[in-house]
């Protein structure tokens, strides 16, 4: 059964690959974005008919604009599957000192605001279809963090705790919520980091059935 799939950060280097992949698997997608013309050239790029995605750019640190956003997908497509939630954004190098309050800011709303704003507006919709799975990337240095990373490594590990709890709270409704953990995203395919196709693997691996039992877990991809 096709499913449909929730992806933010659609425009970026891993957000359009998993776009690429999921299209091609048959399901539908609501690209979530900051920037429309973006969206329309990843649309575009997809070649998908109208029936199968929606474009929808917004900023999600805005509740109301992001709950009018999830009731047109819901109006389209009747019921949302799955959220992948991969908008980046880091803030390091610097010290406590150093940072200045602009870039505190700039990481709740990137990884904090964010999530909390999805998480409360998708719980409903996720917990009515008997399936249902979140997915998001976070970074290996969470649970042991360097110094000059405060900032980022803080509102990422709120993040995770987020969707940790939302892996219990929707458990009954076999709903799972799980985190992919990288050093690094290699863009450029170095050997210094996780590539995006390997990201996009273990996503497809977490999507599938056969994770049905996976929830609630910090995935180790590096």
């Amino acid at each position: 059964m096709n499913k449909n799939i929730i992806i933010t950060g659609a425009t970026g280097t891993l957000g359009s690959l998993a776009s690429k992949v999921f299209a091609m698997q048959g399901h539908n997608l609501i690209l979530m974005g900051t920037n429309q013309n973006k969206l329309d050239s990843l649309a575009k790029d997809l070649n998908l008919p109208s029936n199968r995605f929606l474009n929808q750019a917004l900023d999600l640190t805005n509740a109301d604009a992001l709950q009018t956003s999830v009731e047109t997908a819901l109006s389209k497509f009747g019921s949302i599957h799955a959220l992948f939630h991969l908008i980046g954004g880091w803030v390091g190098g610097k010290t406590f000192t150093d940072t200045s309050y602009d870039d505190l800011e700039f990481m709740l709303n990137q990884h904090v605001r964010s999530t909390f704003n999805l998480f409360k507006s998708l719980s409903k919709p996720l917990s009515g279809n008997n399936w249902g799975r979140v997915i998001i990337v976070s970074a290996s240095t969470v649970t042991n963090p360097p110094g000059k990373s405060g900032v980022y490594t803080a509102t990422k590990a709120a993040q995770e705790n987020m969707v940790l709890s939302l892996a219990s709270e929707l458990k009954e409704y076999k709903v799972t919520a799980n985190i992919i953990q990288v050093k690094a995203i290699d863009v450029e395919n170095k050997g210094k980091g996780t590539t995006p196709a390997e990201i996009v693997s273990a996503m497809q691996y977490l999507f599938s059935d056969e994770a049905g039992k996976i929830s609630g877990a910090r995935i180790p991809l590096y």
